[in-house]
């Protein structure tokens, strides 16, 4: 059998494509941007016919990219955008309309409400969330109630819910196959991560019929078959991980204590805690990391919700660079005697705030502050919150401390040298670059490839890892200390509390 493994990677900004040989190296890429919808502030959306349509487009690249055909492929995996709903018609497959996205604050009153009334520690104890409207429950009970007859409808089985993992696999099988994974359930608000089920308690508090609810399955597993119509071949779907999850597969932290950052349009550092469900003191979420062989994997996550969008922020917001990849030389130049701090809660800030209504911030502007100054700003943010993420995950992880720690880092922004120097120097520990950037597709390949047997398993996966380069912290600790002295002080006067 081909070793080929196709990897579908639906993010937020774009979808891409990629083929993998039997080698685990890229064969073939496509990639496609979509439109992102703002029609109030504070709310996000995708059309999912543009997602459906990126998909398709980005396949057929990727094959012709890589000189093969749909048959060639041994298996397909899907890693999506995690917490984003869709609901549409069960018969139809038509969305009933625009997907609410992971970054929509719509229903930060919903979340309010609910802990007015003591909820939010039931929702806690079960899900291992908090009450934010960053995931997907509160989207879905919001969605269901914006027409009088969706949730009538959704009662009598007649429309379906899921994140986009399960909105493709449906198109993706012409309808056939309703699925979804473990680690894209446990991010809904609505799913038991100890018992591996969805809750009715939560369920009754959202409002939400579990007739509309799909099924959950491991990671590697079977999800069905492509119609045939589509790509020209019945590509059997074996593999299926939030974006998230899939980058920890994908960097192959398989071992309790070992962490990885992923930097796009957020950035999220997941902490492997095996079979343990660490409960966090610290404003952390505890979450699936994956589920293999009914064995479930846990997580202590921290998400922040702008990075790359940052960087996005200066060269179409600010239009002081003209593409991502000046960001890094132009913060180089900047003043080191100017402590510029930007707080980008462009959508709230994330964890360990958790503070919906905040929003960006600089301080610390003169006269003479210009484009480096606000370029090294942007990047320097997403190193300081990543510190404020690990510092919270070694207060919870007891086995573990900031002597022995290596941060395996991937996604878009890893690639700028400056960047990954910085992150290092403020964490003060090594910072891993693998060889392979496209990680979170990677990881989302090797569910598929070793489901398949196409691929190594678990042991040899991990063997095969292979770093690019180690970035050590060259920052002395006075400099140090007075950068995250500045950069809390920024965070406090942001912060937003009733």
């Amino acid at each position: 059998m081909s070793g080929y493994i196709l990897a579908i990677d639906q993010g937020t900004t774009s979808t891409r494509a990629i083929i993998f040989d039997g080698k685990m190296q890229i064969a073939g890429i496509g990639q496609q941007e979509f439109k992102q919808i703002y029609p109030r502030s504070g709310w996000v959306e995708h059309n999912p016919e543009d997602i459906w349509t990126s998909v398709v487009a980005t396949v057929q690249t990727a094959l012709s990219k890589a000189g093969i055909t749909a048959d060639k492929l041994a298996g397909l995996g899907i890693t999506n955008q995690r917490e984003t709903v869709v609901v549409w018609d069960r018969k139809t497959g038509k969305p009933v309309g625009n997907a609410i996205v992971w970054q929509d604050r719509r229903t930060a009153s919903l979340c309010n409400r609910l802990k007015g009334e003591g909820l939010e520690r039931t929702f806690t104890r079960k899900t291992g969330l908090i009450l934010d409207p960053y995931f997907s429950g509160t989207k879905l009970s919001w969605l269901l109630s914006s027409q009088k007859s969706l949730r009538g409808r959704a009662a009598k089985g007649d429309l379906c819910f899921g994140t986009i993992d399960t909105f493709l696999i449906s198109r993706l099988t012409g309808g056939k196959s309703f699925f979804t994974d473990a680690t894209n359930a446990g991010r809904t608000l609505l799913f038991d991560i100890a018992k591996n089920s969805w809750d009715e308690e939560l369920l009754k508090i959202l409002d939400v019929p579990s007739a509309m609810l799909p099924e959950v399955k491991d990671c590697a597993d079977d999800f069905g078959v492509t119609d045939p119509a589509i790509f020209g071949a019945a590509i059997p779907i074996l593999g299926v991980a939030g974006d998230q999850h899939a980058a920890t597969i994908g960097q192959a932290c398989f071992d309790p204590g070992m962490l990885k950052s992923t930097y796009g349009t957020g950035c999220f550092a997941i902490l492997n805690t095996g079979s343990d469900i660490v409960r966090s003191k610290n404003r952390l979420l505890t979450t699936i990391g994956y589920r293999l062989n009914g064995k479930t994997t846990y997580a202590l996550e921290g998400s922040i919700f702008i990075a790359g969008a940052a960087v996005q922020w200066l060269r179409d917001g600010l239009g002081i660079i003209g593409k991502a990849a000046e960001s890094g030389v132009l913060a180089e130049k900047a003043d080191p005697e100017q402590d510029i701090y930007l707080v980008p809660a462009f959508t709230g800030l994330g964890a360990p705030h958790w503070d919906p209504q905040a929003r960006g911030a600089i301080y610390g502007l003169t006269r003479n502050s210009g484009p480096a100054e606000f370029a090294r700003a942007a990047l320097e943010a997403v190193c300081f919150q990543t510190r404020d993420l690990v510092d919270a995950m070694h207060r919870d992880w007891k086995t573990g401390n900031g002597e022995d720690m290596v941060l395996r880092v991937d996604g878009g922004m890893v690639a700028s040298d400056w960047t990954m120097q910085r992150l290092s120097d403020i964490l003060d520990a090594p910072v891993d670059r693998p060889v392979i950037l496209e990680t979170t597709a990677l990881g989302a390949a090797w569910l598929a490839g070793s489901k398949a047997g196409v691929w190594p398993d678990q042991q040899e996966f991990a063997k095969r890892w292979k770093r690019d380069c180690r970035f050590k912290p060259a920052m002395d600790e006075k400099t140090r200390r007075v950068k995250l002295k500045g950069w809390r002080d920024a965070v406090r006067r942001t912060l937003c509390r009733d």
